[in-house]
Protein backbone atom coordinates (compact mmCIF):
# COMPACT_ATOMS: atom_id res chain seq x y z
CA UNK A 1 0.00 0.00 0.00
CA UNK A 2 0.99 3.05 -0.33
CA UNK A 3 1.85 5.67 2.38
CA UNK A 4 -1.05 7.61 3.70
CA UNK A 5 -1.67 11.34 1.75
CA UNK A 6 -0.17 13.95 3.86
CA UNK A 7 -2.50 15.97 6.79
CA UNK A 8 -3.81 19.49 5.37
CA UNK A 9 -3.43 22.54 7.24
CA UNK A 10 -6.77 23.10 8.95
CA UNK A 11 -7.80 25.91 6.99
CA UNK A 12 -7.27 24.42 3.97
CA UNK A 13 -9.24 21.13 4.85
CA UNK A 14 -11.96 23.90 5.50
CA UNK A 15 -11.48 25.81 2.12
CA UNK A 16 -12.05 22.41 0.81
CA UNK A 17 -14.97 21.69 2.63
CA UNK A 18 -16.31 25.00 1.21
CA UNK A 19 -15.54 24.34 -2.29
CA UNK A 20 -17.37 20.70 -2.28
CA UNK A 21 -20.36 22.57 -0.96
CA UNK A 22 -20.46 25.14 -3.63
CA UNK A 23 -20.14 22.34 -6.02
CA UNK A 24 -23.12 20.82 -4.77
CA UNK A 25 -25.12 24.31 -4.68
CA UNK A 26 -24.41 24.60 -8.22
CA UNK A 27 -25.38 21.47 -9.26
CA UNK A 28 -29.21 21.74 -7.02
CA UNK A 29 -29.89 24.96 -9.09
CA UNK A 30 -28.58 25.14 -12.63
CA UNK A 31 -31.27 22.75 -13.43
CA UNK A 32 -33.79 24.06 -11.12
CA UNK A 33 -32.95 27.36 -13.07
CA UNK A 34 -35.03 25.72 -15.77
CA UNK A 35 -37.80 23.84 -14.60
CA UNK A 36 -40.22 27.48 -14.06
CA UNK A 37 -39.63 28.33 -17.75
CA UNK A 38 -41.00 24.20 -18.96
CA UNK A 39 -44.76 25.53 -19.27
CA UNK A 40 -43.61 28.66 -21.52
CA UNK A 41 -40.97 26.14 -23.37
CA UNK A 42 -44.42 23.70 -24.25
CA UNK A 43 -46.21 26.98 -25.60
CA UNK A 44 -43.53 28.51 -27.56
CA UNK A 45 -42.82 25.11 -29.11
CA UNK A 46 -46.36 24.00 -29.38
CA UNK A 47 -45.80 20.37 -28.04
CA UNK A 48 -48.75 17.99 -27.12
CA UNK A 49 -48.22 16.73 -23.76
CA UNK A 50 -46.49 13.20 -25.10
CA UNK A 51 -43.77 15.53 -27.52
CA UNK A 52 -43.48 17.26 -23.77
CA UNK A 53 -43.09 14.21 -22.02
CA UNK A 54 -40.39 12.55 -24.21
CA UNK A 55 -38.60 15.57 -24.23
CA UNK A 56 -38.41 15.59 -20.09
CA UNK A 57 -37.80 12.00 -20.43
CA UNK A 58 -34.03 12.69 -22.04
CA UNK A 59 -33.21 14.26 -19.46
CA UNK A 60 -32.73 10.63 -16.92
CA UNK A 61 -32.26 8.62 -20.05
CA UNK A 62 -28.74 10.75 -20.87
CA UNK A 63 -28.19 9.90 -16.85
CA UNK A 64 -28.65 6.23 -17.45
CA UNK A 65 -26.37 6.26 -20.72
CA UNK A 66 -23.39 8.04 -19.21
CA UNK A 67 -23.19 7.42 -15.32
CA UNK A 68 -21.10 4.81 -16.00
CA UNK A 69 -18.02 6.63 -17.59
CA UNK A 70 -18.13 8.80 -14.78
CA UNK A 71 -15.72 6.36 -12.63
CA UNK A 72 -13.40 6.10 -15.40
CA UNK A 73 -13.07 9.60 -15.68
CA UNK A 74 -12.78 10.30 -12.26
CA UNK A 75 -9.66 8.37 -12.03
CA UNK A 76 -7.94 9.69 -15.25
CA UNK A 77 -8.40 13.54 -14.71
CA UNK A 78 -9.97 13.85 -11.00
CA UNK A 79 -13.12 14.24 -9.13
CA UNK A 80 -12.88 17.89 -8.79
CA UNK A 81 -12.10 18.80 -12.15
CA UNK A 82 -14.45 16.19 -13.37
CA UNK A 83 -16.96 17.82 -10.94
CA UNK A 84 -16.51 21.18 -12.27
CA UNK A 85 -16.00 20.40 -16.07
CA UNK A 86 -19.38 18.30 -15.90
CA UNK A 87 -20.94 21.64 -14.38
CA UNK A 88 -20.11 24.02 -16.87
CA UNK A 89 -21.33 20.85 -19.63
CA UNK A 90 -24.80 20.82 -17.94
CA UNK A 91 -24.83 24.59 -17.41
CA UNK A 92 -24.65 24.75 -21.54
CA UNK A 93 -27.03 21.70 -22.10
CA UNK A 94 -29.65 23.48 -19.89
CA UNK A 95 -28.85 26.85 -22.13
CA UNK A 96 -29.63 25.45 -25.51
CA UNK A 97 -32.24 23.46 -23.93
CA UNK A 98 -34.27 26.63 -22.77
CA UNK A 99 -33.02 28.47 -26.44
CA UNK A 100 -34.46 25.28 -28.25
CA UNK A 101 -36.21 26.02 -31.42
CA UNK A 102 -37.73 22.36 -31.63
CA UNK A 103 -38.34 19.78 -29.95
CA UNK A 104 -35.48 17.65 -31.53
CA UNK A 105 -32.66 20.16 -29.95
CA UNK A 106 -35.26 20.22 -26.60
CA UNK A 107 -34.80 16.79 -26.45
CA UNK A 108 -30.94 16.63 -27.46
CA UNK A 109 -29.93 19.36 -25.20
CA UNK A 110 -31.67 18.00 -22.34
CA UNK A 111 -30.23 14.47 -22.86
CA UNK A 112 -26.78 15.74 -23.51
CA UNK A 113 -27.44 17.58 -19.96
CA UNK A 114 -28.70 14.78 -18.58
CA UNK A 115 -25.59 12.86 -19.40
CA UNK A 116 -23.33 16.00 -17.89
CA UNK A 117 -25.27 16.14 -14.74
CA UNK A 118 -24.88 11.88 -14.05
CA UNK A 119 -20.98 12.47 -13.87
CA UNK A 120 -20.96 15.89 -12.58
CA UNK A 121 -23.03 14.17 -9.69
CA UNK A 122 -20.74 11.07 -9.03
CA UNK A 123 -17.84 13.20 -9.48
CA UNK A 124 -18.99 15.46 -6.81
CA UNK A 125 -19.84 12.99 -3.99
CA UNK A 126 -16.62 11.09 -4.39
CA UNK A 127 -14.95 14.39 -4.02
CA UNK A 128 -16.93 15.62 -1.03
CA UNK A 129 -15.68 11.26 0.54
CA UNK A 130 -12.32 11.90 0.03
CA UNK A 131 -13.13 15.84 2.32
CA UNK A 132 -15.27 14.01 4.89
CA UNK A 133 -12.30 11.00 5.13
CA UNK A 134 -9.69 13.80 6.35
CA UNK A 135 -12.38 15.28 8.69
CA UNK A 136 -12.61 12.08 10.33
CA UNK A 137 -16.50 12.26 10.68
CA UNK A 138 -19.69 12.42 8.51
CA UNK A 139 -19.94 15.35 6.77
CA UNK A 140 -21.74 14.42 3.73
CA UNK A 141 -25.38 14.84 4.57
CA UNK A 142 -24.84 18.62 4.57
CA UNK A 143 -23.55 18.45 1.43
CA UNK A 144 -26.80 16.85 0.28
CA UNK A 145 -28.66 19.63 2.23
CA UNK A 146 -26.99 22.22 0.57
CA UNK A 147 -27.59 20.67 -3.05
CA UNK A 148 -31.50 20.89 -2.03
CA UNK A 149 -30.40 24.60 -1.11
CA UNK A 150 -29.23 25.33 -4.50
CA UNK A 151 -32.11 23.41 -5.50
CA UNK A 152 -34.87 25.93 -4.24
CA UNK A 153 -32.86 29.00 -5.38
CA UNK A 154 -32.66 28.28 -9.50
CA UNK A 155 -36.33 27.29 -8.63
CA UNK A 156 -36.62 30.95 -7.31
CA UNK A 157 -34.40 32.37 -9.73
CA UNK A 158 -36.22 30.63 -12.82
CA UNK A 159 -39.83 31.68 -11.61
CA UNK A 160 -38.68 35.54 -11.05
CA UNK A 161 -37.39 35.36 -14.60
CA UNK A 162 -40.06 33.94 -15.88
CA UNK A 163 -42.24 36.31 -13.80
CA UNK A 164 -40.48 39.53 -14.90
CA UNK A 165 -40.60 37.92 -18.81
CA UNK A 166 -36.90 38.07 -18.76
CA UNK A 167 -35.63 35.79 -22.60
CA UNK A 168 -35.05 32.46 -21.63
CA UNK A 169 -31.81 32.64 -23.15
CA UNK A 170 -30.71 35.59 -21.51
CA UNK A 171 -31.92 33.90 -18.20
CA UNK A 172 -29.90 30.75 -18.77
CA UNK A 173 -27.15 32.55 -20.00
CA UNK A 174 -26.69 34.60 -16.89
CA UNK A 175 -27.27 31.80 -14.62
CA UNK A 176 -25.04 29.61 -16.31
CA UNK A 177 -22.24 32.42 -16.61
CA UNK A 178 -23.16 32.84 -12.62
CA UNK A 179 -22.26 29.21 -11.83
CA UNK A 180 -19.57 29.09 -14.05
CA UNK A 181 -18.13 31.71 -12.38
CA UNK A 182 -18.84 29.86 -8.53
CA UNK A 183 -17.31 26.55 -9.69
CA UNK A 184 -14.43 27.51 -11.23
CA UNK A 185 -13.68 29.34 -8.59
CA UNK A 186 -14.36 26.46 -6.26
CA UNK A 187 -11.68 24.57 -8.04
CA UNK A 188 -8.88 26.57 -6.50
CA UNK A 189 -9.48 25.33 -3.05
CA UNK A 190 -10.46 21.25 -3.66
CA UNK A 191 -7.76 18.82 -2.86
CA UNK A 192 -4.97 18.53 -4.75
CA UNK A 193 -3.34 15.45 -6.13
CA UNK A 194 -4.80 12.33 -7.71
CA UNK A 195 -7.78 10.15 -6.53
CA UNK A 196 -6.35 7.54 -3.53
CA UNK A 197 -6.38 4.09 -5.11
CA UNK A 198 -6.07 2.40 -1.77
CA UNK A 199 -7.74 3.19 1.26
CA UNK A 200 -5.79 5.46 3.50
CA UNK A 201 -4.81 4.62 7.59
CA UNK A 202 -8.29 6.23 8.87
CA UNK A 203 -10.43 4.34 6.11
CA UNK A 204 -8.44 1.28 7.51
CA UNK A 205 -8.93 1.72 11.14
CA UNK A 206 -12.86 2.23 10.64
CA UNK A 207 -13.16 -0.94 9.01
CA UNK A 208 -11.14 -2.81 11.84
CA UNK A 209 -13.54 -0.77 14.10
CA UNK A 210 -16.41 -2.13 12.06
CA UNK A 211 -15.06 -5.46 11.75
CA UNK A 212 -14.72 -4.89 8.00
CA UNK A 213 -12.60 -6.28 5.40
CA UNK A 214 -9.40 -4.09 5.87
CA UNK A 215 -7.51 -4.94 2.67
CA UNK A 216 -7.87 -5.22 -0.93
CA UNK A 217 -9.51 -9.02 -2.32
CA UNK A 218 -10.11 -9.52 1.40
CA UNK A 219 -14.08 -9.69 0.39
CA UNK A 220 -15.09 -12.18 -2.47
CA UNK A 221 -16.16 -10.02 -5.23
CA UNK A 222 -19.49 -12.10 -5.45
CA UNK A 223 -19.62 -10.37 -1.68
CA UNK A 224 -18.85 -7.42 -2.74
CA UNK A 225 -21.15 -7.34 -5.74
CA UNK A 226 -23.96 -8.53 -3.54
CA UNK A 227 -23.57 -5.42 -0.99
CA UNK A 228 -23.37 -3.40 -4.01
CA UNK A 229 -26.98 -4.38 -4.75
CA UNK A 230 -27.90 -3.82 -1.10
CA UNK A 231 -26.52 -0.90 -1.20
CA UNK A 232 -28.19 0.36 -4.27
CA UNK A 233 -31.67 -1.16 -3.08
CA UNK A 234 -31.58 1.05 -0.05
CA UNK A 235 -30.71 4.18 -2.65
CA UNK A 236 -33.91 3.44 -4.55
CA UNK A 237 -35.71 3.02 -1.18
CA UNK A 238 -34.80 6.66 -0.74
CA UNK A 239 -35.58 7.66 -4.57
CA UNK A 240 -38.81 6.11 -4.48
CA UNK A 241 -39.84 8.01 -1.30
CA UNK A 242 -38.67 11.19 -2.65
CA UNK A 243 -40.64 10.09 -6.38
CA UNK A 244 -43.78 9.49 -4.49
CA UNK A 245 -43.61 13.11 -2.89
CA UNK A 246 -42.91 15.13 -5.78
CA UNK A 247 -45.28 13.22 -8.13
CA UNK A 248 -48.35 12.02 -6.32
CA UNK A 249 -48.64 13.78 -3.04
CA UNK A 250 -50.53 16.39 -4.55
CA UNK A 251 -52.95 14.34 -6.62
CA UNK A 252 -53.57 11.83 -3.45
CA UNK A 253 -54.39 14.83 -1.32
CA UNK A 254 -56.92 16.38 -3.99
CA UNK A 255 -57.83 13.82 -5.92
CA UNK A 256 -58.38 10.51 -3.42
CA UNK A 257 -58.74 13.20 0.23
CA UNK A 258 -60.32 16.00 -1.47
CA UNK A 259 -58.16 18.14 -0.25
CA UNK A 260 -57.81 22.36 -1.39
CA UNK A 261 -55.00 22.65 -4.44
CA UNK A 262 -53.35 24.88 -2.14
CA UNK A 263 -53.04 22.31 0.93
CA UNK A 264 -52.57 19.67 -1.26
CA UNK A 265 -49.42 21.38 -2.28
CA UNK A 266 -48.08 20.78 1.38
CA UNK A 267 -47.59 16.83 0.94
CA UNK A 268 -44.16 17.55 -0.95
CA UNK A 269 -43.33 20.57 1.11
CA UNK A 270 -43.64 18.82 4.07
CA UNK A 271 -41.38 16.06 2.77
CA UNK A 272 -38.93 17.89 1.49
CA UNK A 273 -38.89 20.39 4.10
CA UNK A 274 -38.30 17.51 6.87
CA UNK A 275 -36.03 15.97 4.30
CA UNK A 276 -33.80 19.31 4.59
CA UNK A 277 -33.54 18.97 8.14
CA UNK A 278 -33.28 15.42 8.62
CA UNK A 279 -29.69 16.40 6.29
CA UNK A 280 -28.55 19.12 8.50
CA UNK A 281 -29.03 17.26 11.32
CA UNK A 282 -27.89 13.91 9.78
CA UNK A 283 -24.37 14.01 9.98
CA UNK A 284 -24.51 14.86 13.56
CA UNK A 285 -26.59 11.65 14.10
CA UNK A 286 -24.48 9.17 12.00
CA UNK A 287 -21.18 10.47 13.87
CA UNK A 288 -23.05 9.52 17.27
CA UNK A 289 -24.72 6.22 16.06
CA UNK A 290 -23.34 5.31 13.04
CA UNK A 291 -24.91 4.87 9.80
CA UNK A 292 -26.33 1.79 10.26
CA UNK A 293 -28.53 2.44 13.33
CA UNK A 294 -29.63 5.68 11.64
CA UNK A 295 -30.63 3.85 8.47
CA UNK A 296 -32.83 1.54 10.64
CA UNK A 297 -34.43 4.34 12.67
CA UNK A 298 -35.09 6.32 9.10
CA UNK A 299 -36.66 3.19 7.34
CA UNK A 300 -38.75 2.23 10.75
CA UNK A 301 -40.24 6.02 10.95
CA UNK A 302 -40.55 6.04 6.90
CA UNK A 303 -42.59 2.44 7.36
CA UNK A 304 -44.74 3.68 10.29
CA UNK A 305 -44.93 7.30 9.52
CA UNK A 306 -46.72 6.78 6.15
CA UNK A 307 -48.57 3.48 6.92
CA UNK A 308 -50.74 4.65 9.52
CA UNK A 309 -51.25 7.72 7.17
CA UNK A 310 -52.52 5.02 4.46
CA UNK A 311 -53.87 3.19 7.39
CA UNK A 312 -55.95 5.81 8.90
CA UNK A 313 -56.66 8.71 5.79
CA UNK A 314 -56.74 12.47 6.51
CA UNK A 315 -55.66 15.03 5.24
CA UNK A 316 -53.50 16.23 8.12
CA UNK A 317 -52.33 12.81 9.13
CA UNK A 318 -51.19 12.43 5.03
CA UNK A 319 -48.85 15.47 5.25
CA UNK A 320 -47.41 14.54 8.69
CA UNK A 321 -47.07 10.93 7.20
CA UNK A 322 -45.00 12.41 4.04
CA UNK A 323 -43.28 14.97 6.38
CA UNK A 324 -42.05 11.74 8.64
CA UNK A 325 -41.24 9.89 5.24
CA UNK A 326 -38.77 12.32 4.12
CA UNK A 327 -37.11 12.99 7.14
CA UNK A 328 -36.64 8.89 7.10
CA UNK A 329 -35.19 8.91 3.60
CA UNK A 330 -32.68 12.11 4.33
CA UNK A 331 -30.10 10.13 5.19
CA UNK A 332 -30.16 6.99 3.03
CA UNK A 333 -28.54 8.16 -0.53
CA UNK A 334 -25.43 9.92 0.84
CA UNK A 335 -25.42 6.49 3.39
CA UNK A 336 -25.58 4.35 0.45
CA UNK A 337 -22.91 6.22 -1.49
CA UNK A 338 -20.66 6.57 0.99
CA UNK A 339 -21.07 2.48 1.81
CA UNK A 340 -20.20 1.71 -1.68
CA UNK A 341 -17.02 4.16 -1.70
CA UNK A 342 -15.47 2.02 1.38
CA UNK A 343 -15.67 -1.31 -0.71
CA UNK A 344 -12.60 -3.19 -0.55
CA UNK A 345 -11.61 -4.56 -3.62
CA UNK A 346 -12.59 -1.82 -6.20
CA UNK A 347 -11.25 1.30 -7.95
CA UNK A 348 -11.54 4.62 -7.22
CA UNK A 349 -15.28 5.95 -7.90
CA UNK A 350 -16.42 2.09 -9.25
CA UNK A 351 -18.76 1.21 -6.03
CA UNK A 352 -19.82 5.33 -5.76
CA UNK A 353 -20.55 4.98 -10.03
CA UNK A 354 -22.88 1.91 -9.81
CA UNK A 355 -24.79 2.75 -6.78
CA UNK A 356 -25.02 6.68 -8.37
CA UNK A 357 -26.62 5.06 -11.58
CA UNK A 358 -28.60 2.42 -10.53
CA UNK A 359 -30.22 4.54 -8.39
CA UNK A 360 -31.67 6.44 -11.23
CA UNK A 361 -33.85 3.69 -11.52
CA UNK A 362 -36.15 4.68 -8.99
CA UNK A 363 -36.83 7.68 -10.83
CA UNK A 364 -37.28 6.16 -14.14
CA UNK A 365 -39.54 3.32 -13.16
CA UNK A 366 -41.59 4.73 -9.85
CA UNK A 367 -44.38 6.90 -11.69
CA UNK A 368 -45.52 4.24 -14.00
CA UNK A 369 -45.40 1.12 -11.81
CA UNK A 370 -47.71 3.95 -9.13
CA UNK A 371 -49.37 4.66 -11.69
CA UNK A 372 -50.72 1.29 -12.91
CA UNK A 373 -51.16 0.03 -9.10
CA UNK A 374 -53.32 3.20 -9.07
CA UNK A 375 -55.31 2.58 -11.86
CA UNK A 376 -56.31 -0.63 -11.50
CA UNK A 377 -56.81 -0.61 -7.46
CA UNK A 378 -56.39 3.33 -6.76
CA UNK A 379 -53.44 5.44 -5.75
CA UNK A 380 -53.81 4.80 -1.75
CA UNK A 381 -52.47 1.35 -2.06
CA UNK A 382 -50.03 2.77 -4.95
CA UNK A 383 -48.34 4.44 -2.65
CA UNK A 384 -47.81 1.69 -0.48
CA UNK A 385 -44.50 1.57 -2.60
CA UNK A 386 -43.64 4.36 0.54
CA UNK A 387 -43.68 2.28 3.64
CA UNK A 388 -42.45 -1.15 1.40
CA UNK A 389 -39.40 0.99 0.73
CA UNK A 390 -38.85 1.61 4.49
CA UNK A 391 -39.36 -1.50 5.90
CA UNK A 392 -36.76 -2.72 2.65
CA UNK A 393 -34.09 -0.09 4.01
CA UNK A 394 -34.71 -1.68 7.47
CA UNK A 395 -33.99 -5.10 6.34
CA UNK A 396 -30.91 -4.44 4.37
CA UNK A 397 -29.28 -1.74 6.60
CA UNK A 398 -26.83 -4.26 8.00
CA UNK A 399 -24.46 -3.44 4.95
CA UNK A 400 -23.96 -0.11 6.28
CA UNK A 401 -21.29 0.79 8.45
CA UNK A 402 -22.12 0.62 12.42
CA UNK A 403 -18.92 2.82 12.78
CA UNK A 404 -19.49 5.99 15.53
CA UNK A 405 -17.06 9.29 16.56
CA UNK A 406 -16.69 9.16 20.25
CA UNK A 407 -16.75 12.99 20.82
CA UNK A 408 -13.87 14.57 22.82
CA UNK A 409 -11.49 11.80 22.26
CA UNK A 410 -8.68 12.57 20.32
CA UNK A 411 -7.32 10.26 17.67
CA UNK A 412 -3.91 10.06 16.70
CA UNK A 413 -3.18 12.44 13.61
CA UNK A 414 -6.28 14.80 14.91
CA UNK A 415 -9.00 12.54 13.80
CA UNK A 416 -11.13 11.40 16.60
CA UNK A 417 -11.93 8.25 17.92
CA UNK A 418 -14.14 5.54 16.28
CA UNK A 419 -15.99 2.77 18.10
CA UNK A 420 -17.83 0.05 16.79
CA UNK A 421 -21.57 -0.22 17.45
CA UNK A 422 -21.00 -3.01 20.19
CA UNK A 423 -18.81 -0.92 22.54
Amino acid sequence: MPPPSPPLAPGRLRAARAAVAALFLTNGAIFANLLPRYPQLKADLGLSNAEYGLAVAAFPCGALMAGLAAGALIRRFRSSRVAVAGTLLTSAGVLLAGSAPSWGVLAGALFFGGCMDAITDVAQNSHGLRVQRLHGRSILNSFHAIWSIGAVTGGLMGGLAAGLDVPRGVHLGISALLFAVVALTALRFTLPGPEPIEPDERTEEAARADGSPTRRGAMSPGRIWLMIAALVLIAIGGTLVEDAGSTWAAVYLSGTLGADVAVASFGFIALVGAQFIGRMLGDGLVDRFGQRAVARAGGATTAAGMGAALLFPSVPGTIAGFALAGFGVATLVPAAMHGADELPGLRAGTGLTVVSWLMRLGFLLSPPIVGLVADAVGLRVGLLVVPLAGTLVLVLSGVLSAVRIRAGDPHPGGVPGRVSENS
